[in-house]
């Protein structure tokens, strides 16, 4: 058939009830997931489908049943950084995984700039899913703020300030960001500063936090480098203005294993050797942790378990369900060679 040529005539009910000696009734009750429906049907119909090659109209299926069977996964990251962040994919994967067994579909909507925010407020206005997991959001965060406007099912990855209704899945970035700090110091480091990323969200004023508490009276704000995002380039600049500083610096807690990796860059292209001058902790233990030299002391938070954990709390609100308000995963120390 050429190009130009009439397409194929697309199969219908009527041809599969035709086929397995059903009503075209039998055959809705079945494609809407009817229990109501005989073995005996059930096997005709499955064999009539392959033969006749029906594919259901899942749009109109959608229409009647005011469902999308698509949830949304928006993440709040630059494009740059939503590939290079082993991290996020985690949490995708997870997430992916937990909606492809309840059979429904992942839109991902990433909000880079205030365009993409208007673009992606009214796409969720529109109806075009049932629900949402929102990652990596800011404080006061306008997609949040439509997301409790349209009551729309959601889960945060985190939790913003400002956000109020929805049910959140989230680590103790403060207490993990001690714990790691606290072990650094041990290892005999007195002049140690941070790379704290990402202050305007949640997980980076916790870790920034727990950093402090570790250090208590010997806190010094000077020896603390903010950068915007959870990236390598920002670890890398960030540590050569440590450097700078604080020449006699020894210890660094990088708020991400990214950020980790560009200070340990900006440590060997300064002549400073990891760890006999300067002991490097990070955080997340993703992939890299494992891309260092040496392999990085690192905090493992769960990033896949984030993933479905916040798909299972949209789900059960979708089937009417309470969610609690807060799930609480659990983080551990991974200690290698960096400090």
């Amino acid at each position: 058939m050429s190009a130009n040529g009439p397409r194929p005539r697309r199969a219908t009910v009527h041809d599969v009830a035709v086929v397995a000696g059903v009503s075209r009734g039998t055959i809705s009750r079945y494609v809407n997931g009817d229990p109501y429906v005989s073995a005996s049907a059930r096997e005709a119909i499955e064999a009539a489908i392959a033969q006749v090659g029906y594919v259901p109209n899942t749009a109109a299926r959608h229409l009647v049943m005011q469902r999308t069977e698509s949830i949304a996964f928006i993440v709040h990251e630059p494009h740059s950084l939503f590939v290079d962040d082993p991290n996020i994919g985690g949490i995708l994967l997870g997430a992916n995984a937990a909606l492809s067994d309840a059979d429904h579909q992942m839109a991902v909507l990433i909000v880079d700039s205030e365009r993409d925010t208007d673009r992606v407020a009214r796409y969720l206005s529109g109806g075009a899913v049932d629900g949402a997991i929102i990652v990596s959001a800011r404080a006061n965060d306008p997609v949040g703020r439509v997301v409790e406007r349209l009551k729309l099912p959601a889960a945060f990855v985190g939790h913003p300030p400002g956000a109020t209704s929805a049910a959140f899945v989230v680590i103790d970035n403060r207490g993990s960001a001690r714990t790691i700090t606290e072990r650094l110091l041990a290892t005999g480091r007195r002049r140690v500063g941070m790379i704290a990323a990402a202050l305007d969200r949640d997980s980076g004023s916790e870790r920034l936090a727990g950093f402090t508490d570790a250090l208590g009276a010997r806190f010094d704000p000077d020896l603390v480098e903010p950068v915007p995002l959870y990236s390598y380039s920002s670890g890398r600049t960030a540590m050569e203005a440590l450097l700078r500083r604080h020449p006699e610096i020894d210890g660094v807690f990088a708020a991400s294993d990214a950020v980790a990796a560009g200070a340990m860059e900006a440590l060997r292209a300064a002549g400073r050797s990891v760890p006999g001058d300067v002991g490097v902790v990070g955080f997340d233990d993703s992939a890299w942790a494992g891309r260092t030299l040496p392999p990085l002391s690192t905090v493992r938070q769960p990033a896949e378990d984030l993933g479905r954990h916040a798909a299972a709390l949209v789900l059960g609100q979708l089937r009417g369900e309470s969610p609690p308000r807060e799930v609480l995963l659990e983080c551990e120390v991974i200690w290698r060679e960096s400090a």
